[in-house]
Formats: C-alpha cells, structure tokens, sequence
C-alpha cells in the first residue's frame, strides 16, 4: 500500500482508506473482521462521522489492538440525540458526543479533529470566528486530545476559504468525476440529482481553483463520497451514461491536486479487494480519461489537463501532467512563490527541454495544447 503525506499535517496516510458509514449494517463481528482485513493489506485511515454507539463501538474493536497504527478522522459537531444523528454547533453536546467518541474508540485522542459538515456560509462563519465552537476545537487541540485540526464539507468555496485561512490543515471533501462537474452549492442533495444540465461539461472552475488552492496551502484532502454513492459503476444512473470501475474512480480522486487517501465505504472483503487493486492496477485499468472523453453525455473533452498521465511517454523525458499542474498552481498567483519554483526545479526535465514533436498531443484524449503550455511554463519558470 503505498502512503501520501497529508499535507501540513505531516500524516502519511494509505492511498486508500476506510470510510466507516456502512459499519453499523453488519454484526459487530463482522464489521470487526471488515476493519482488520483492511488494515492488513495495508489501510491505515478511517473516517468516523457517524456519532451512533455501534459504529464507534465496532471502531473501537478493530483499532484498539494497533491504535497507533491507524489515523482517525472524528468528527466535532457529530451527535447522537434522542437516537438519530445531529448535526449541532451546541457546545454541551459536542463536548458529550466527543468524549464518548473517545470512549468507545478506547483511546484518548483523534488524529485528525474534523469541523464537522460546514456547507453554508453563516455555519462557517460560526465555525470560523472566536466562539463556543471554534474555542471548544482549540481546547481539544491544546490538550492532545485532537492532533489536528480539520474541517468536512462538500461545498468547494466553503473548501477553499477554509484552505486559505489558516485554520485548518486538511479537508475532508467530496470528489469525483460527476460532482466535478456542478458550481458550488450548499444543498447535498442536488449532487444526486437524477439528471445534471445538459451545457455541463469538464470539472467546473470553481473545483478546479479550489483543488489549486488546497496544494498552493499545503492542506491536504482526504476523499469522501468517490463512487457517487454508487452511481458511477451504473450506466443507467451515471451523469457520463457510462459506467467506471472504482479503480478508475479512485484514479480520478488521487489525481486531484492535494488529495492523499480516498475513503471508500465497505460491506464486504471484496468490495475492499477492489478498491485495494488499485495499488496493483495497469495504466490502462486505471485509465478514466479515455472512457469520460467518449461519454455519450457530459464530456470533458477540450478542458485543460486533467493530469490524468494519457501523454506519457515524452521523448524528452518530461513529466508532463506534474509540469501542467506546477503551471497550473502558478499562474493563479500574481508571482510564482519559490517554494513552487524550487519544486519545479527538483523536476528531472523541464518544459523548455519540450522538441514540440506533438506525440503527448496526440494521445491526450482531452485535446490540450501541451506544446503550448510548455513554452508558457518554461517562460514563467525560466526553463
């Protein structure tokens, strides 16, 4: 299983990771024996939103014999009222469903203390001023008891004014191909909609400046919600009309700038089988990029680059889609930060090394003019 630093955080953490909604569905023995085979093939992430006593309890179970072998994501704001989930800001019952959070997961403190589920502007201006709230979160980072601080959401303006703030050091975010496509909203349930707009097309701007912008800050993402809930491995209910795999719908997350692990939902030891394939999957089984440009609806075909890898090999020995992405990243600020540039420069060739022989052209499914691009990068960066 190879591991992704997670941003500022300094966290490495498993490419693919566990994401416990579906734990409750089984006997706790069985959603025991879910957590642990994962964590033998290497999974060493897990995401408890959930505040009801049996997911936290099966977590606890399945953790507590290599707690600091695993990284957890708890959630602040989370609660269990009168037997149902609670989103609330309420201090009394955050600070109750915390500490039985660490209770039933048998130890005394969460990795990555997530704000938890801030998709409207007033929650984040609550979430983000002095207040009950955000000094409750800070409490619980100055006594150990959160190592970081972290914040969910599915609204990408949310994400990114979270990134440039300062206040957090990674997201937990929505990502896929068929999000990717919607302007930012604050309602969850239009991403579900049983049909998009016919004029969408490639990953909307805003995401797109939002993934730029987690990378240019150093906060890192981890991924929720990667298959759609489902509906990308069906046709029939597919934005694209196409099925992907979820190897190829894993691909497409890690290839976000900024995201370290990809949080999937488990009922079975196959369904994990699959997404931990990925670790071994061929290009070509990985390859997204060639299915959505064919997709009889909402394609991405003449977007810019997707980093997707499609214009490999070059000749002159350029990792293109990294080159794209640093250009990418630079060109949103008004001067290239050096920390940027001296990335650039650690590469091994440069854009300006590019013969212009058009071959990655002609392989890039999504039409970018890579030989222009190089000469802007090598422009902007000097070679």
């Amino acid at each position: 299983m190879r591991c992704r630093r997670l941003g500022k955080t300094g966290e490495m953490v498993s490419e693919i990771g566990f994401g416990g909604e579906w734990l409750e569905r089984h006997a706790m023995e069985e959603s025991v024996a879910l957590m642990k085979y994962a964590h033998s093939l290497g999974v060493n992430i897990v995401d408890c939103w959930m505040p009801d006593p049996k997911s936290r309890d099966i977590i606890g179970e399945a953790i507590g014999e290599d707690r600091a072998g695993w990284l957890v994501q708890g959630h602040i704001g989370s609660t269990y009222q009168k037997g149902q989930y609670t989103r609330t800001r309420d201090i009394q019952q955050c600070r109750i469903a915390f500490e039985d959070l660490l209770t039933r997961l048998k130890t005394d403190y969460i990795d990555l203390g997530m704000i938890h589920y801030v998709d409207r502007m007033d929650d984040w201006e609550t979430v983000s001023r002095p207040g009950p709230y955000l000094d409750y979160v800070m409490e619980l980072k100055a006594k150990g008891q959160i190592r970081h601080v972290g914040l969910s959401t599915h609204n990408p303006v949310i994400a990114r004014m979270a990134a440039e703030s300062g206040l957090v050091e990674m997201l937990l975010f929505s990502v896929n191909p068929a999000f990717d496509l919607l302007p930012p909203t604050d309602q969850i349930e239009n991403y579900f909609a049983d049909r998009y707009a016919e004029e969408l097309r490639g990953t909307d701007p805003v995401r797109a400046e939002m993934y730029s912008v987690c990378e240019k800050t150093d906060v890192g993402i981890t991924c929720m919600k990667p298959f759609a809930g489902g509906r990308l491995f069906d046709g029939k209910r597919s934005p694209f009309g196409i099925p992907l795999t979820a190897v190829q719908c894993i691909h497409y997350a890690l290839t976000r700038p900024g995201v370290a692990s990809v949080l999937c939902g488990y009922d079975t030891m196959e369904q994990i089988d699959a997404a931990v394939a990925y670790e071994t999957a061929s290009d070509s089984e990985k390859d997204y990029a060639g299915t959505l440009v064919h997709a009889p609806r909402h394609s991405f075909a003449g977007e810019a680059c997707t980093y997707c890898g499609h214009c490999r090999p070059c000749p002159a020995g350029i990792d293109i889609a990294m080159v794209n992405k640093l250009y990418d990243l630079a060109v949103m600020q008004e001067e290239v930060p050096a920390s940027l540039k001296q990335h650039y420069l650690a590469l091994e060739h440069f854009a300006g090394e590019c013969v212009g022989c058009g071959g990655c052209e002609s392989r890039c499914p999504f039409g970018v003019k890579v030989a222009e691009r190089m000469k802007r990068t090598a422009g902007l960066f000097g070679r």
